[in-house]
């Protein structure tokens, strides 16, 4: 296994890139692997072949602001274990987190402690929750990301491809050591005096943000067997803090046992649609929901999620639903990045994006960052993006159908929300304000704030709603809502 996904690592394009231009001071030329060689000598790094650290500290949740372009919403980083297998390019996370402040997504409870176990190995990512393993393909990216730009991941990777090396004129006189994996990040790791990994500054593509600048910071160096490794760890993302963590115990090659399993390796798309209404078809079959209504002339798809991926695979479907009829607007819920990382793929098919008034600028901020590192649709189709604000209500059917857009107001989960009503059929399609639990689950002894805030809406606008059509979960009757809130419809 390791031999094999070490083959695939090398065959995705582990090479170097000239330092040049990622430098602000005058550079001096240097042999590069006469660097390499001598960094890895304090650091230990050739002689590091697995580590498994434990952390606590703080961080935040990337791409889930409680206001568009605002700081990530603050969560608390109880314990942060994680093992990396350099050899196979295998890492785990074990995470146990919990929320810091009430406002913003995530979807973490609003009270009490969530764990998460996170791996990713070579070209494969997954969840895993007890045995049961969730493929995750839109997370290997940044999964291999993070691998790669540890202290001694940075040094393993350039060592590996061949890297150029500049002499950073600076307050430090640092020497910066560039390399790249393609169609995954660029990157440049700063050495100290000391030899060691101060600082790696990278840049990976994210589905809303396209190329995304990453600063990660390394202090605080103690020796472990032979090995330095920091006990501070500071990233910033997009440019917002991402973590800050004080590293409590190290271990330095622990015999890991971290094998693929086999439901991991399904990463195939996979989309199913139920109609719900005469031209009104619920799109499922992974962990978010789009919906398609019909008009006369065009369609209408409520929410493009996740990545390039599941919006095109989606796409691809609802046009054999509906054949000859062309998407002509989506809608989007909120800048969430698991709800609107498929907005640059529906721009690339020259769709008008419905969504939020204070999304706007946003959206076309990121739409506007370049994409060069793994060119996604956006890039390659030369479009421009169009948007179509919403305030407070927006009727975007036509004459065969209303189709209205709804500002939800005063929610923890989002500032700037929409929902979308079609009020001939009576049906609601909505994201995270209400994700419908199980059959038969009792209703939670304290209710859900987003819950009570969406029944909140539904009554301020006086909509008549007889099934909510979930953006995760499954369709049910309103009653469920409001047994899940223990309130009475009026």
């Amino acid at each position: 296994m390791h031999t094999a996904a070490l083959a695939r690592l090398l065959g995705s394009g582990l090479v170097a890139t000239a330092a040049m231009g990622l430098l602000s001071c005058a550079t001096q030329p240097q042999d590069a692997s006469g660097v390499l060689a001598r960094a890895s000598q304090p650091m230990g790094t050739t002689r590091l072949h697995t580590v498994r650290y434990v952390a606590e500290g703080t961080g935040t949740t990337f791409g889930q602001p409680y206001k568009p372009g605002g700081a990530w919403p603050k969560i608390t980083l109880h314990s942060v274990t994680r093992s990396i297998d350099y050899g196979s390019g295998t890492m785990r996370d074990e995470i146990v987190l919990s929320r810091a402040e009430p406002l913003g997504g995530g979807g973490y409870p609003l009270s009490g402690q969530q764990r998460t176990d996170q791996f990713v190995s070579g070209e494969i990512a997954w969840n895993q929750a007890g045995t049961t393993a969730t493929p995750g393909p839109r997370f290997v990216g940044d999964r291999l990301h993070q691998l790669w730009i540890t202290p001694h991941g940075a040094l393993k990777a350039a060592q590996r491809g061949g890297a150029a090396t500049r002499m950073e004129r600076g307050d430090a006189g640092q020497v910066a050591i560039a390399f790249e994996v393609a169609g995954r990040f660029t990157a440049t790791a700063y050495l100290g005096d000391d030899g060691l990994v101060r600082r790696v500054d990278s840049v990976f593509p994210d589905p809303v943000l396209g190329d995304t600048a990453v600063v990660t910071t390394y202090d605080d160096y103690r020796a472990f067997d032979g090995i330095q490794f920091p006990m501070r760890i500071r990233q910033t993302m997009g440019g917002h803090q991402v973590i800050d963590l004080v590293v409590k115990e190290v271990q330095v090659n622990p015999a890991l046992d971290l094998p693929v399993p086999e439901a991991a390796r399904n990463t195939a798309e996979r989309v199913t649609s139920e109609k719900v209404a005469d031209g009104v078809w619920f799109v499922a079959g992974g962990s978010h929901n789009s919906v398609a209504i019909e008009l006369q002339d065009r369609l209408i798809l409520v929410e493009t999620p996740l990545n390039d991926a599941r919006t095109q695979a989606v796409i691809a479907h609802v046009k054999t639903l509906v054949p000859g009829k062309p998407i002509r607007a989506i809608v989007n819920s909120h800048v969430h990045f698991d709800h609107s990382g498929g907005v640059r793929a529906a721009a690339a098919e020259g769709a008008e994006i419905v969504t939020h008034a204070d999304n706007v600028p946003y959206f076309e901020r990121a739409l506007a960052q370049p994409s060069r590192i793994r060119p996604d649709a956006f890039a390659r189709s030369g479009r421009k993006a169009s948007f179509r604000p919403v305030a407070e209500k927006l009727d975007i059917g036509d004459a065969t159908r209303p189709v209205e857009v709804h500002r939800i107001v005063g929610g923890p989960h989002s500032d700037a929300f929409v929902m979308v009503y079609l009020p001939r059929e009576k049906l609601l399609i909505e994201a995270d304000a209400y994700t419908p639990a199980p059959p038969n689950t009792p209703p939670p002894a304290v209710a859900n704030a987003n819950n009570v805030n969406l029944v909140d809406n539904i009554e301020r606008l006086k909509l008549a709603v007889d099934r909510i059509v979930p953006l995760h979960g499954r369709v049910v009757p309103v009653a469920e809502l409001y047994g899940a809130t223990q309130r009475t419809p009026r």
